[in-house]
């Protein structure tokens, strides 16, 4: 399997494992030192695999989530680096019944170690998020 094709899989395995809230498979997608910026989305910056796991957990265990990534643009820019920008959808049912759908972008970059693609760093930004609350009546 060539490098690009190996981080499509990459990111369909995020989107996968995530959504099955499989939390030591997802691990396995990110560097040790691997950082995730959610802040122009209006969450945080984390440093670390484990910290980043933690935050994802803390944050969707109890929420229902669909992942969708489209057109991605990978560019290898070492013969282990590599830089991709991935359109997304997400949908997130929060325990209250409350749902989010949101659009944007993943910024990230890749890194290849023992012959395996890993996240070394992720950005997402948004184009749009709608919120539907539950009705009260």
């Amino acid at each position: 399997m060539d490098d690009i094709e190996a981080i499509r899989q990459l990111k369909a395995r995020y989107c996968r494992l995530l959504d099955t809230k499989d939390w030591d498979g997802f691990r396995a997608l990110f560097t040790d030192k691997a950082v995730m910026d959610t802040t122009s989305s209006g969450g945080n910056a984390l440093t670390g695999g484990d910290a980043i796991v933690d935050f994802v957990r803390q944050a969707l265990t109890e929420a229902v989530t669909v992942h969708h990534c489209h057109t991605p643009e990978i560019t290898a820019t070492a013969p282990d680096t590599a830089t991709g920008i991935w359109a997304m959808e997400d949908r997130v049912r929060f325990p209250d019944g409350t749902d989010l759908t949101g659009y944007g972008h993943y910024h990230e970059t890749y890194a290849k170690t023992d012959g395996t693609w890993q996240i070394s760093s992720l950005a997402l930004t948004r184009l749009r998020v709608d919120f539907a609350r539950p009705d009260s009546a």
